[in-house]
C-alpha cells in the first residue's frame, strides 16, 4: 500500500480488523453488502420487494426471498439513456448497488488485488489539507467510473470521494462523508452529500444531488 493508503486504513479501523468482517448491514433502504464480494441487497419500503445486486445480474424478490424478475448484463440497459429517460427497478437497483458498495467498503477496498493507487497533490479546503488518492478500479469491480479520487483529512479520515458516473453520461460528482461512528472497531461516515462539481473539482451547490444517512450499523 502506499503511505496514504496505509494512513486512511488505519484511521478508518485497520486491516486486520476489516478482514474479519463479511459484511455490513445498515438500518435504511439498505440492508446488507458482502465485503469481500461486490453483492448488495437493497429493501424497497413498504413494497414487500427487494433487490439483490451483483454486476453482472439483478434480482427482484419478495422479502420472504421469492424470484420476481431478474436482468442479465444490467448495466447495458443504461446506454443510449437520457435525462429525461424514465427508470425502472432494475435501473435503480444497479445504480444503487454499484454506488454503495463501493461506499460502504472504502478505503479497504482499494487494498485488494487489481486496484491502482496513486497519492496525486493535496488540496486546500476550508483551512484544512486534504490529501488525495487517485484510485483505479480494475475491470471486474463495478462502480461509477474506472478513476476515482478519495480524499482524506489529517486524521486519515476520508473528507470527500470525487468521481463521474459512466451510466449517467459523465455526470460529476463530489461525495462528502462525515458523522463518522465507532462500528465494533471500524469507522464509519453515517452521513453522505453528494453535489455536482465543474471545471478543477469546484463545487456547484445547487442542487443537492444525494443525501444518505446512516441509521444503525451492524458489522458481521
Amino acid at each position: 500500500m502506499s503511505e496514504l493508503l496505509d494512513l486512511a486504513v488505519k484511521a478508518h479501523g485497520g486491516l486486520d480488523r476489516w478482514n474479519k468482517v463479511k459484511a455490513i448491514k445498515v438500518a435504511a433502504s439498505i440492508t446488507g453488502a458482502e465485503t469481500k464480494k461486490e453483492h448488495l441487497t437493497v429493501d424497497f419500503p413498504d413494497q414487500d420487494k427487494r433487490a439483490v445486486f451483483e454486476p453482472d445480474r439483478i434480482v427482484l424478490q419478495t422479502a420472504d426471498g421469492t424470484f420476481v424478475d431478474a436482468r442479465d448484463d444490467p448495466e447495458r440497459s443504461f446506454e443510449g439513456q437520457q435525462r429525461e429517460t424514465p427508470w425502472d427497478e432494475f435501473h435503480v437497483a444497479y445504480f444503487v448497488g454499484e454506488a454503495l458498495w463501493t461506499y460502504l467498503n472504502t478505503p479497504f477496498l482499494y487494498t485488494q488485488e487489481g486496484f491502482i493507487t496513486e497519492e496525486i497533490p493535496s488540496i486546500q479546503v476550508e483551512g484544512e489539507t486534504w490529501r488525495r488518492l487517485k484510485v483505479t478500479f480494475p475491470d471486474n469491480v463495478k462502480s461509477h467510473t474506472k478513476e476515482q479520487i478519495s480524499c482524506f483529512g489529517p486524521d486519515g479520515l476520508l473528507r470527500r470521494h470525487d468521481y463521474t458516473v459512466d451510466i449517467l453520461g459523465g455526470a460529476t460528482g463530489l461525495n462528502y462523508a462525515s458523522g463518522y461512528r465507532d462500528v465494533d472497531g471500524i469507522i464509519v461516515p453515517t452521513k453522505r452529500r453528494v453535489y455536482a462539481y465543474e471545471g478543477d473539482y469546484q463545487l456547484v451547490k445547487e442542487p443537492l444531488l444525494v443525501a444518505i444517512d446512516m441509521g444503525e450499523t451492524i458489522l458481521v
